[in-house]
């Protein structure tokens, strides 16, 4: 049942959500508005806990200084399946390997799993701690969405949503005048990232009938036949399957449209084919982004469709990745 494969989906996610916060900088100045001094807060990844165990410590006594404040930690505390992305378990997709486009691939749809993550900032006033934090707030509203290369060896780029759940505060200022202040914020994220199976070779295409000619006699059985003839047909895909992005749905679609507003009308010309989830479409007519299609091509279900679906088009490319079944009845018998 198990196979060994890794396609550092967690580590990628990790280093993906530390590099939103690489360059962040705290300027100090001076009674005239002049900048005395300015910081790039150092980013490391590891508990609180350790960065304030070294705040008490001195391992080397020749050293002047102990830690320097302000700065950044971040980790992950936490791993949970969403149950709110589930997709069907047996679906699969078809693609091609990124060193060679002509090598199908075929692999199991992604499982959505949140990754819970902590960014700890420290820092020893009040101002440096107020610069940082309005650094990052204005962008997660309260999502920020970065691309990560999930699985490099198909280049499955996906958009991964990070999530400000909550902030904390904290002072941590008990003891004498000799204890060192050490002003704690706590950001609490989640990255709705995926997880992906084996990916494997996939010999469908090679398998798929390109061209099929049936024979056929009228006049019943005879020895001398009155006509032959001869039919030819070159199988043709019948929803996109290599992914090709055109544009989005700009406006709802219920199921009585026949006219669909898209965000760029310019990725699509008239007698195209096009699929919105599960539901294949043709392009009839066209006015700026504005599209006449005709529903529910090759007998697909036509269903309703929300604004900001994803428009997928089907190119040359996707009759070379048909699917097992997709051969128009034409299955041999």
């Amino acid at each position: 049942m198990f196979e060994y494969f890794y396609h550092e989906i967690f580590r990628r996610t990790i280093i993906g959500f530390g590099t939103l916060f690489n360059n962040i900088l705290v300027k100090r100045l001076d009674s005239d508005g002049n900048i005395v001094t300015e910081i790039k807060v150092p980013l490391a990844y590891g508990p609180t806990q350790k960065f304030l165990a070294r705040l008490e410590q001195v391992p080397d006594l020749n050293k002047p200084v102990q830690f320097s404040l302000p700065r950044m930690s971040f980790e992950l505390v936490g791993i949970s399946y969403d149950t709110s992305r589930k997709l069907t378990q047996t679906q699969t997709f078809l693609t091609t390997s990124a060193s060679d486009a002509s090598q199908p691939r075929k692999a199991y749809h992604a499982v959505p799993y949140n990754m819970d993550f902590d960014l700890s900032i420290m820092t020893l006033n009040n101002d440096d701690m107020l610069q940082i934090v309005e650094q990052i707030l204005p962008y997660f509203q309260p999502a920020y969405t970065i691309t990560i290369n999930l699985v490099s060896e198909i280049n499955e780029k996906r958009d991964v949503p990070v999530v400000l759940e909550n902030i904390s505060m904290s002072d941590d200022y008990e003891g004498d005048f000799d204890k060192r202040r050490a002003l704690i914020y706590t950001l609490r994220f989640t990255a709705k990232t995926n997880l992906f199976g084996p990916v494997q070779s996939s010999g469908v295409a090679k398998e798929i009938i390109r061209k099929v000619t049936v024979g056929l006699v009228e006049g019943g059985v005879s020895s001398s036949p009155t006509r032959d003839l001869t039919y030819q047909v070159e199988p043709t895909a019948t929803k996109a399957y290599s992914g090709t992005v055109s544009t989005t749905v700009a406006e709802n679609i219920g199921t009585d449209s026949k006219t669909i507003t898209v965000a760029d009308g310019s990725t699509l010309s008239i007698g195209e084919y096009i699929t919105i989830d599960d539901e294949t479409l043709k392009v009839t007519s066209k006015s700026s982004n504005v599209l006449t299609v005709t529903r529910g091509e090759y007998n697909t279900k036509i269903s309703d469709h929300v604004s900001g679906t994803t428009i997928y088009k089907i190119v040359a490319a996707d009759n070379e990745l048909i699917e097992y079944g997709d051969n128009f009845g034409f299955d041999g018998n």
